[in-house]
Formats: C-alpha cells, structure tokens, sequence
C-alpha cells in the first residue's frame, strides 16, 4: 500500500467488515459476475458495473498492481429464447447486446476490464471442472444431466446463510426426477437441435451457469484470488454454487476462502420505491438515460448511496448530482491554470472513505464541503486542485474537458433570449415569455428566475 490508510471489506462469507488482507500485496486480483446478454442494459446492471468500476480505481491507487476480470454470459436458456423469437443465429444476439452493453458502460466512464471472458470461449475448462467432480464423487451423471450432489458438500450455505429447506426453496427450479437430492444444482445439460451444444463425455449439452463462472474465474486469476463480487441477487443459488465446484475440484474443500477470500455484493435498484419488473413497466435502460443526462451524472447518482444499501432511482438523485456535478466542473476549470507542486508522496486522506468498505456517500459529502468551502479566503487552491484530482481519478468522474462548454456564438444567443424574455415579462407579455423559454429548453437550456435576476445552466 501506499500509505497508512488501512483498506476494510465487508465480507458477505463471514457477514462483517474486515481489514484487507490479500493475496498478495503487490497484484490484487477481483472477478466480479457479468452481464448475460439478451436484452438492452438496465440501471440495476449499470450499478453493478459502476460500484466494482470504482472499487478497482481506487484499489489501483492503494495497491501497485491490480487485474480486474468480468465475465460475459453468452450462453444461458435466456439467449436462447430470444434468439428463437428473433429467428435468428445466437451469436448475433450475443454479439449485439455484448458491445450495447460496453457502449453503454463506457458512458458511464467504466473502464473496460482487463480480461472480458465470454463463456463459449471457456467450454473445455468447464467439461475439465465437471469430470473433475465426478471422479471425487461430488457430482453424477443421470439421462444426459450431470449435477453437482449438495448433500456430499458439508459447508454448502456458509456464504448464503441458508438452511436446507430455504436452499430448495430459494433454487426456484422444479426438482426433476433424474436429481438424487432436492438441493442438486446442474453442472452440464443436453442440447437438443434446436439449440447450442458442445460435445461432452455425457453427450452433445451445454454448461450450466455456475459451472461458467468457477471455470472462467480458476482460469484467468487462478486459485485463492482476492475478491469476488457481483449483485446481491447473486448470493444464491450462484455464488453459493460456486464455491461449491469450485472448493470441491480445485481448492481446499474444508476452506471456502481458498477460492476467493473476500466476497463483495451490492444492493438492488429500486424504481420510485418500486422494484424494476417487465409487468410494472418501470424497467430504466441504460442507453435512454444517457440520451437525456451526462454519463457522469448517472454515475454520480449510482454513488451515491452506499453500494450494500438499496438505491432508489428517481428524478431527485439525478437533480443533485447534476448540481454538484456542475460545481465540480467549474472549480475544476477555474483551477487548470493553477500550479501544483508534486511530491513523491501522494497523500491518499481525501479518499480515506473509500478505503472504509467503499464508503462513496461518504466521500460526496466531503465533495459537498469542497464545494462549500471553495471560495472562502483562506482556502488552499493548489491543495484542492491535487485533492480534486485524486477523487476523480477514484470516483470515474470529472474526466470530460468538454462538459457544458459552449460557444461564444451560443453564449451570445442565450443572453440575448434571456434579456428579451425579460423585456416581454416586464411588458406582461407572458405567452412570448414561456415561447422564449421554450426556445432556450430546445438549445438545451434550463432558466430559474431569482430574485437577483435569470440564472441558466445547460441540461445535463
């Protein structure tokens, strides 16, 4: 580490926050679950991708070195689906909403990771895991099925902290008669024509969503890495599941740890205290966000509360963080021309929050006192400048020099409708008024009247 800010997690395994203690100090290693891809990213994968996004920054500030691996899910019962309603070859589903979905991250200002493992590119790593079960009689093979045998493992549902009745209950799956035990998971399913499939020692199938990512994640980090982390929703049965394989084939089937040590999961998104659903209608797509606000914007909202805490998407998030957005900017542009003297050291105390189990609402409200603090006579511009800038190397944000710049020429055109905007107001001449202010809302302007005058900021 870099200095003495100590690094906490809260552990989902262990259900505390604990001191970070990885693998190893100089490469830190994380996998974090990635999107299936069949349909448009929605807000909820959006916080996902921006919470371990911003946790992989600011651990490449603390740590030398950092690999960061999420998975795509390019084969699942769901693509398949919506590949068949399409009539179309399943590799055009994939490969369309794989780089929607990276298009649309990118605007959020997630950085790509450093290794994006496709799940089809990983087949003979999969078959290996699951013979690899099956010879230690952890797993068993029935009508083409091959499952992974619950009751064989001692310490399946240490991370979910379920017993054996909610473990049956929460798989949502209806027991089928090839099954030995309720609680049996599928590793490997046949495929029939009319679908994908890979030959198998059990025939021609297709892995099972679990058996992807213990296969892609031993591969590329190999095993115990640091950090493994992805949704709540995951917890179970996926990540229970995981551990399972994985301890059972590769790791120490006593230790869960020596798959991965820290297990990180963020909350759900919810619509104006509503849960995102198709049949309420409330589901909220990337790419329609941005039409409308600045990626930084959203991004700043999906910070904004704690990433173990739920978060309520609604109008009013977006408003402020668009306001402390702009405030940011125009402390970052008045202070380009500012010198800084660099030292060695970096001191990493203004992002001492996020070092505290990725403390981010913690860390904007420190952002708000900046703000509030900017102008005060006796405030440091230099330090702020250094503080600002390692914030928004760890936040992802103020990383658009162009934000809300406009033109001379556009700059003349707003004062101009705003001064005869006044004139009709003053003339009671109100229709023209509200025409006049529907003609700035069109050059993406948003006017207030005060009592000191207009003030007008451009819309995020």
């Amino acid at each position: 580490m870099k200095n003495e800010v100590s690094f906490k997690i809260f552990n989902s395994l262990n259900g505390k926050k604990e001191e970070f203690n990885p693998c190893n100090p100089e490469h830190i290693k994380i996998y974090a679950c990635g999107p299936t891809v069949y349909n448009y990213a929605h807000i909820g994968n959006a916080r996902m991708a921006v919470v371990f996004d911003t946790f992989v920054r600011t651990l490449r500030i603390f740590y030398p070195k950092v690999t960061y691996v999420s998975n795509i899910t390019d084969i699942d019962d769901k693509i398949i689906e919506a590949a068949h309603e399409q009539k179309v070859e399943i590799s055009s589903i994939t490969e369309k909403y794989t780089k929607i979905y990276n298009d649309d991250m990118a605007e959020l200002n997630v950085l790509m990771p450093d290794i994006q493992p496709k799940a089809t590119e990983y087949i003979p790593e999969m078959i290996e895991l699951i013979e690899d079960l099956i010879s230690k009689d952890f797993a068993y093979e029935k009508e083409g099925h091959v499952l992974f045998h619950v009751p064989n493992y001692d310490n399946y549902g240490k991370l979910s902290k379920r017993n054996r009745d909610e473990q049956i209950a929460g798989s949502r799956v209806e027991i089928a008669p090839f099954k030995k035990d309720p609680a049996d998971f599928v590793l490997w399913k046949p495929s029939d024509k009319s679908q994908p499939g890979w030959d198998s020692p059990w025939g021609v199938g297709r892995p099972g969503w679990h058996t992807e990512c213990s296969a892609m994640s031993k591969k590329t980090l190999g095993l115990p890495f640091d950090i493994h982390g992805g949704g709540r929703d995951l917890i179970f049965p996926h990540h229970e599941n995981e551990i399972a394989q994985s301890c059972c084939s590769s790791a120490n089937i006593e230790d869960p740890t020596s798959y991965a040590k820290y297990w990180m999961h963020n909350g759900f998104v919810t619509i104006d205290g509503e849960k995102m659903s198709k049949s309420l209608g409330n589901i909220i797509l990337v790419n329609e966000l941005t039409e409308s606000h600045h990626g930084e914007v959203i991004r700043l909202a999906l910070l904004s509360s704690h990433y173990r805490q739920g978060l309520d998407w609604n109008e009013k998030i977006i408003h402020q963080a668009s306001i402390l957005l702009d405030k940011l900017y125009e402390i970052k542009f008045l202070l380009n021309d500012e010198n800084i003297e660099h030292s060695s050291e970096t001191n990493l105390e203004p992002i001492a929050c996020l070092a505290d189990d990725l403390n981010t609402p913690g860390l904007i409200a420190e952002l708000h006192k900046l703000v509030k603090n900017f102008n005060t006579s006796n405030s440091n511009k230099s330090e702020i400048k250094i503080h600002l800038n390692l914030i928004s190397q760890a936040l992802g944000i103020l990383q658009d020099d162009s934000y809300k710049k406009i033109s001379e020429e556009l700059e003349s055109k707003i004062y101009a409708l705003i001064l005869k905007r006044k004139v009709a107001k003053d003339n009671k001449d109100y229709e023209l008024a509200d025409k006049i202010r529907n003609q700035l809302l069109d050059l993406g302007v948003e006017i207030k009247d005060t009592s000191s005058g207009t003030d007008w900021n451009l819309k995020s």
